[in-house]
């Protein structure tokens, strides 16, 4: 295999194409730029090291290299699967040789010695004629692209375009220009034109750019998605989310999971405008954004089951259960499939266990978001191979948690918030979980939330397992207003008897291991950058605009200032602060207050 050379696609005159082996040390990394101007670093992750100017001009963060690791790591294993199909085989430095193991006893030696010599092998740095060929619509610095040149193997190109000069014309290539990416995608829209895995990771919402994305990705192609608008898709403008993705967000305790299936929605209906349907791998919702891996597919037959797999989500203000309700039925008859329109709705006017009202949400996917087979071979190469990223510990860890989850149940529970609902002590996880077991049903955790309780238990049996928990852990219900949702729960008695006894397999494997599931913040200001300027820098005052305008005070009040004001726990004979408090202890202010 010849190595890849910086290059410029004839048909696309304003993209680049990456070179990898050619400019790469034998070490296999990028080697770093010398000669820097005063101001210019040199920012090393992965395999690449790219030059950023003085002032930073093109976005970048680096929190998110564990989302550029899991992007390596997904395209990958999805090569490997996919080249196969075309005789080649992938290898990743310091990755052990794959023994598969055949059970036919058919097989002679010299098929499979054939098979071996038919194969072609190609390993990262190498260009593959008949590899994958790869559009990072939003490069930005381009550190992605970069990255995919020199860790992933089995490429035939890697395209990075971006629409800002300043980030398609770094100092080392001075002589290109971006491009807007929906055209770029619109104009490759041909069979013989589309890219085979296609990566958009926008600085807020990519609802602009997810038409021309599912056409312009090939047969089986795979699609990389992040949405960075978690405000909008978690229920704080659900008006906005309809607009965008044609579902309405709700806030709920389950709105990062979903936030997942609200862009799975959106990805499905307009791919379904053009014949297609999506096939999700891996879907998570990670920091402050979510990112999801599907496949594209076209088939007419298959289309028809879209409306089958949407579903609205009723979800109840008080106690906060919730119900989904399908958008469209179908039943086998034989080798025909028959549709028709669902029925509905599964809820009430007034919520069953607490009388309160209903809000509905979505539409949303209502099918399993992850690929437990692809999944668990993401895995295994990771933790087969940790050297390979700076984040493997974290990678391993939440795909760990992602093999554990129901495939079947879509959305979740917290226990704070049903402990919250019933005004009780919270139980232990391990109880809970243990309490569901007992009864018969399936639970498991979520990456999406530390506190999640996934289960096939219906909210009925989840508010039992409460009465009965508070039962051993009384509420003073003398305090609860009547028409609270925690005194309409608490004045039917449980219909069963639960038992909170832990069990071995109420603990997952994840949990046990202690593998890094939801790490620490791993920096000061580690949330979303602000974006990058069209004429380049960011204002070094970020940080004081951001007190100003996100504080709940504009001004924060000094200590001087808070005496003007009476101390509420001095009224009442509480306050513990004496001449330490912040707040007046002026007996006459106080009476003056009173007497006005």
């Amino acid at each position: 295999m010849e190595p890849l050379k910086t290059a410029q696609d004839p048909e696309i005159p304003d993209t680049k194409l990456f070179s990898t082996t050619a400019e790469t040390s034998a070490e296999g990394a990028s080697p770093a730029p010398t000669g820097l101007l005063p101001g210019e670093t040199v920012v090393k992750e992965g395999k690449a090291a790219i030059l950023f100017p003085s002032a930073n001009e093109v976005f970048y963060n680096p929190v998110q290299e564990f989302n550029r690791d899991l992007t390596c790591a997904v395209i990958t294993e999805f090569a490997r699967d996919f080249l196969a199909q075309r005789g080649v085989k992938v290898l990743v430095p310091g990755e052990k040789e794959r023994v598969v193991v055949s059970l036919s006893e058919e097989t002679n030696e010299e098929e499979k010695n054939g098979a071996e010599e038919s194969a072609v092998t190609v390993t990262v740095g190498e260009k593959c004629e008949p590899g994958l060929r790869v559009l990072e619509g939003l490069a930005a610095s381009g550190l992605r692209s970069v990255r995919f040149s020199l860790e992933v193997p089995g490429l035939q190109s890697v395209t990075a375009n971006d629409f800002s000069t300043k980030a398609s014309q770094p100092p080392a290539a001075g002589q290109l220009q971006g491009r807007q990416v929906s055209m770029l995608m619109y104009e490759m829209r041909g069979k013989k034109e589309r890219y085979d895995v296609i990566d958009l990771d926008p600085y807020g919402s990519p609802a602009p750019f997810l038409d021309a994305a599912v056409q312009a990705v090939s047969e089986g192609g795979l699609l990389c998605i992040t949405c960075t608008d978690m405000a909008v898709m978690a229920g704080n403008s659900g008006e906005t989310c309809y607009s965008k993705y044609g579902s309405v967000s709700i806030k709920a305790k389950f709105c990062h999971e979903m936030a997942l299936r609200i862009i799975l929605h959106s990805l499905d209906q307009r791919a379904g405008v053009y014949q297609r349907y999506i096939q999700p791998l891996l879907s998570v919702s990670v920091d402050f954004y979510i990112r999801v891996f599907l496949r594209v597919f076209t088939g007419q037959a298959t289309v028809k089951n879209s409306a089958s797999k949407q579903a609205l989500v009723y979800n109840c203000v008080g106690c906060g259960s919730f119900h989904l309700q399908r958008m469209g039925r179908r039943t086998s008859n034989g080798k025909h499939m028959k549709y028709s329109a669902a029925t509905g709705p599964p809820v009430g006017s007034e919520c069953e266990h607490c009388g309160q009202r209903h809000q509905m949400g979505g539409p949303l996917w209502a099918e399993p978001i992850h690929d437990p087979a692809f999944v668990q071979k993401v895995l295994s190469a990771v933790s087969g191979n940790p050297s390979r990223f700076g984040t493997s510990k974290r990678i391993e860890g939440m795909l760990s948690m992602v093999t554990e989850e129901l495939e079947d149940v879509p959305l979740y529970y917290t226990v704070d918030s049903l402990s919250s609902t019933m005004h009780c002590n919270t139980p232990p996880l391990l109880q809970f979980r243990s309490a569901l077991l007992h009864a018969g049903h399936r639970v498991s955790l979520s990456h999406a939330c530390k506190n999640a309780i996934k289960t096939d238990a219906p909210p009925a049996a989840l508010w039992d397992i409460m009465r009965c928990w508070e039962k051993t852990n009384p509420v003073k219900r003398e305090k609860l207003s009547e028409t609270s949702p925690a005194f309409k729960i608490l004045s039917k008695e449980p219909s069963l008897e639960a038992c909170f006894t832990v069990r071995k397999d109420a603990n997952p494997q994840s949990r046990k291991r202690h593998l890094t599931r939801f790490q620490e913040n791993p920096q000061a200001f580690w949330g979303p950058k602000a974006r990058a300027k069209a004429g380049g820098g960011i204002s070094a005052d970020l940080q004081d605009k951001r007190k100003k305008f996100q504080n709940k005070r504009k001004f924060q009040a000094t200590d001087s200032q808070l005496k003007e004001f009476p101390c509420k726990r001095f009224r009442q004979g509480t306050c513990t602060y004496g001449d330490q408090c912040c707040y007046s202890h002026d007996l006459e202010q106080t009476n003056e207050e009173k007497m006005d």
